[in-house]
């Protein structure tokens, strides 16, 4: 029948659209993922909004298993899946749909608030932004200094342009990449590359818990 994208928007469930709200209480099936972006909600504070049972996916559901957990029912049922921020800010989601569409399944989506809106708030202007880029932890990459992310500021740098880091996080072991250890990561390939991209004189601005009434804005 169908699969809706419904976005939640950037803090908690109170991000909701009204739209997004009024789709989702109208679904057969309700699924949430929040490891893509993680929110400071709970599938029981959802629940009680929206007024249905909602079933949180982990990662192999949407990833590896997403034909039996997701398409299979949506050709027979409306099918809502609840993702943090805007739902195609990931390219998990963009790989559903593409699937869905191919297999003859109708798909609509419901945006909502993301860090590529929100990042307004550092006060530079959102079109003087280039490629984004993430700051992973580096046990996840093998030790290894992250190049890539080295190479996405230096050619932004090169065309004038601002660049947004992600900072990396762990949903299942609850750990959160801090500014600092991003800094010091990134300090650590300057060193080896002495390109004079990101050194202790570059400016940053640090954004932390946006959406949120405890927002942090820092420069330095």
């Amino acid at each position: 029948m169908s699969l809706y994208f419904i976005s939640l928007g950037l803090w908690d469930e109170r991000d909701m659209s009204l739209r997004a709200l009024e789709v989702a209480r109208s679904c057969d099936l309700l699924f949430l993922e929040l490891y893509t972006q993680p929110m400071n909600t709970t599938k029981e504070k959802l629940e009680k909004l929206i007024g249905k049972r909602i079933v949180q996916l982990k990662r192999k559901d949407l990833e590896e298993n997403y034909n039996e957990v997701l398409l299979k029912p949506a050709k027979t049922k409306k099918v809502g899946l609840l993702v943090g921020g805007d739902v195609f800010c990931a390219t998990t989601h963009i790989t559903l749909r593409l699937e869905a569409m191919k297999q003859g399944i109708e798909t609509k989506v419901i945006h909502g608030s993301s860090i590529f809106s929100a990042i307004g708030e550092s006060g530079l202007h959102i079109y003087k932004f280039g490629a984004t880029a993430t700051v992973p932890f580096l046990e996840r990459v093998g030790g290894k200094l992250p190049e890539s992310t080295y190479e996405v500021i230096r050619k932004n740098k090169e065309n004038g342009l601002h660049t947004l880091l992600l900072l990396d996080i762990d949903i299942k072991n609850n750990k959160f990449l801090t500014p600092k250890e991003a800094m010091e990561t990134l300090l650590s390939i300057e060193k080896v590359r002495k390109g004079g991209i990101f050194t202790e004189d570059t400016d940053v601005i640090v954004l932390t818990k946006i959406g949120s009434r405890e927002m942090k804005v820092k420069y330095g």
